[in-house]
């Protein structure tokens, strides 16, 4: 009970103060990462209160706010909670112990959901209702349509709902990870029910209440959508949580009982995986029956309507074992990811509050496919496609071709998150059934897709697949695939590398490059790569690619440091990174190096951002800016002067640690002159941007450029204009898919 974990909490603080624990000091190089996250979340949460974006593109701006910050908590806070109960006393890179950390995420959490709220109530739900969309509680609707809803509730929800009683013989149940519940207090009068009798103490505590009540706990259904849609007689949509609809029913749910009070509640448990890939002889079976655990995992937030009956609180707590400092009080329906699909039900109606829909253009560097193959395309020179400016076509037809291409001898492949009706996999499981030699590096591990890689893992191996799992210890987030092709002149390797994921989907939503080419040198990097995947081969050297772990954090420090020395030289000196994360420490110093020599450093980070810049003596020479927009950026491009010769690279890492120690990885080098200008565009076109861009502070805080004066440039619109531009220019007017926007945590994605 939670009167017994208190306990527990107090003795576990006793034992620790007698070890002598270092005294923290607050860090002047570095930002906590965690803190840096939430100021990213709340950049996402400025795009939700920006009027000058789309109504209902602020809707789900607003759901992506609120998804992130479960996915911060149960993987992230959880880890620290973790940390705390093994009475892990060091402190982090930013002088921060643990418990600083927990006590400064959850006061910035606070504040954050309660500017998330203020949004909902006092701008988004106002603003809808002035264009003709109304969300309105139960109590707010006029007899007629609450009559609509009460048929609802008799011919959908009752049939659905499955009220849990608690007593002696039934104990509470099992809720599950960040689902919505409703816990009812019934008067407990009633001898219909045996029902574990609550007894209410004076205020004394010597006198008990005769009066007694019993709890029953039900889960909202979520097969349903979670707003009911009525029309009004001028035919406007109102739009009615279905949790209010159970709760004005409730006495039809519970009849011959007398309902004293209800709440809704949601918990939050720890879901990251506890995996020992040492000690598990099948690592898929492991996997499976981890993910199995989640549901089990230890509760570290409650959410709870802010009028909550004290009552049902306090006996949600007790049952749950959770101390106040884990209960967060919503002034609004709770979990606002619901938004995402109130957009869904309401944009076609009106596309005037939305963005402008674009459809992704034909590759700039790629020809029709049926009037010539993709291999003599790539054969001819290096080709770049940008996603989503450009369709994920090239990406698809590569292995669709390689499939049922007769000489096509091989394919080997590496998947992180796929779609989950991939073409990709289609295309292999084809390959396989064609009798070609067929190779996929499955990673299990990958966040929250590890049941969707263990269904497609089992029918890639039914089928006739080499498939791994990757090496032990490390998870595989490169994205690389290799075709092994007889011709004429002999066997040819073609290959794709790129900056994202082989998934159809968010290659919609997603900003990632890749590059197609048939280089020799790159060719037998690849090679080897996959045998030292696949077996125990480890090469002395690499031609062209940079692998993580061993490889790829020194090669980054050895460029960062070459450029210092050039700008002490009095040599042109220059580092560009666009990345989703800067974490590494290591990293961080020689860049700070780099810009006590002279060397100027742009720095075009999505997310976390440990550096400080703009500290004199320090770091006077960083700029670090993040652009959030209606697509995720998430290609990972590094731009290093070397004297006017510029060398430019592409990579699935980010600086952090967890990329450059313990995954696999690839950066790759840009080496055609073509290639080479369309990636530069990127980079020019970003830090051009005048709109999208947040600019970081040597205190932490973020901020946009004031406009007086200065031109708008949108990167993003401006890199969907450049896309069409350039498919004008080739006269082909076919498209594929189209625009979503989105912005999604860094945490899920990688």
């Amino acid at each position: 009970m939670a009167t017994k974990k208190n306990d527990k909490s107090s003795k576990t603080n006793k034992k620790s103060t007698t070890k002598k624990v270092q005294k923290p000091v607050e860090s002047k190089e570095f930002f906590n990462r965690e803190l840096s996250w939430l100021e990213f979340n709340d950049r996402i949460l400025h795009e939700a209160r920006d009027t000058k974006n789309p109504l209902l593109e602020r809707l789900k701006f607003l759901s992506i706010t609120a998804s992130n910050l479960d996915e911060f908590y149960i993987v992230r806070v959880a880890s620290l909670r973790d940390m705390r109960s093994m009475n892990y006393d060091e402190i982090d890179i930013a002088g921060l112990t643990v418990n600083d950390q927990l006590e400064r995420i959850d006061a910035k959490t606070r504040e954050s959901m309660s500017i998330m709220y203020s949004t909902y109530n006092r701008s988004l739900v106002p603003s809808l209702a002035h264009n003709n969309i109304f969300v309105y509680d139960y109590d707010e609707l006029n007899d007629n349509q609450q009559d609509v809803c009460d048929l609802y509730f008799k011919n959908v929800l009752y049939p659905i709902l499955t009220p849990m009683a608690v007593d002696s013989s039934r104990p509470f149940p099992l809720i599950y990870n960040r689902m919505l519940n409703l816990c009812v207090m019934l008067d407990g009068g009633s001898p219909s029910l045996s029902l574990n009798k609550v007894k209410k103490d004076s205020a004394e505590g010597e006198k008990s209440n005769e009066a007694s009540v019993q709890y029953v706990t039900l889960q909202i259904p979520n097969v349903v959508f979670r707003m009911f849609s009525i029309q009004d007689e001028n035919g406007n949509m109102i739009f009615v949580p279905i949790e209010q609809i159970i709760k004005a029913n409730l006495d039809e749910l519970f009849l011959g009982q007398k309902v004293l009070s209800s709440a809704c509640y949601r918990i939050m448990r720890n879901a990251d995986l506890d995996i020992d890939e040492d000690e598990a002889e099948d690592l898929l079976k492991e996997i499976e029956e981890q993910v199995r655990k989640r549901r089990f995992g230890e509760i570290i937030r409650m959410e709870v309507e802010e009028d909550i009956d004290p009552d049902i609180l306090e006996f949600l707590m007790s049952e749950l074992e959770i101390s106040n400092t884990d209960v967060f009080s919503v002034n609004g329906p709770i979990d606002l990811t619901f938004l995402m699909k109130l957009y869904s039900k309401t944009s076609d109606l009106h596309p005037d509050l939305c963005y402008e829909k674009q459809s992704p253009a034909k590759p700039a560097m790629f020809d029709d496919f049926d009037e010539t193959d993709i291999f003599t395309q790539i054969r001819q020179k290096d080709r770049i496609v940008h996603h989503p400016y450009e369709s994920f076509q090239p990406v698809l037809e590569l292995v669709r071709q390689a499939s049922v291409d007769p000489n096509v001898l091989a394919i080997k492949q590496t998947l992180y998150r796929v779609s989950s009706d991939s073409p990709i996999i289609a295309s292999l499981l084809e390959a396989a059934k064609n009798g070609k030699q067929v190779m996929v590096l499955v990673e299990l591990k990958a966040r929250f897709d590890e049941e969707n890689n263990i269904n497609w893992a089992k029918k890639l191996e039914k089928a006739g697949c080499h498939v791994i799992y990757g090496l032990v210890g490390l998870k595989t987030h490169s994205k690389i695939t290799l075709v092994v092709r007889r011709e004429e002149d002999g066997i040819r390797r073609y290959l794709h590398l790129a900056t994202g994921n082989y998934n159809d989907i968010t290659a919609k939503i997603y900003t990632d490059l890749g590059l197609f080419t048939a280089s020799e040198a790159m060719g037998e990097d690849a090679s080897e790569f996959f045998n030292m995947l696949s077996g125990y081969s480890i090469p002395d050297n690499w031609r062209r690619l940079i692998p993580a772990p061993l490889w790829m954090k020194d090669y980054f420090v050895k460029k960062i440091k070459r450029e210092a020395n050039n700008a002490k030289e009095g040599k042109s000196a220059r580092i560009i990174a666009k990345i989703n994360s800067l974490v590494d420490p290591a990293i961080i110093k020689e860049l700070y190096k780099a810009s006590n020599a002279g060397v100027k450093i742009d720095l075009i980070v999505r997310g976390i951002c440990c550096l400080k810049p703009g500290v004199p003596g320090m770091s006077e020479n960083i700029t670090v800016r993040s652009i959030t927009g209606r697509f995720l950026e998430h290609s990972r491009i590094f731009y290093f002067c070397n004297e006017g010769h510029d060398d430019i690279y592409m990579a699935s890492a980010d600086w952090m640690p967890r990329n450059l120690y313990r995954r696999v990885e690839l950066l790759f080098p840009i080496e055609d002159p073509d290639c080479r200008r369309r990636v530069m565009e990127v980079l020019d076109v970003e830090l051009n941007d005048t709109v999208r861009a947040h600019f970081l502070s040597s205190d932490g805080s973020y901020h946009k450029l004031d406009l007086r004066g200065k031109a708008k440039v949108d990167s993003q619109d401006t890199l969907i204009r450049l896309a069409r531009e350039a498919e004008a220019s080739k006269e082909e007017t076919n498209t594929v898919n189209s625009f979503e926007p989105c912005l999604s945590s860094d945490l899920t994605e990688e």
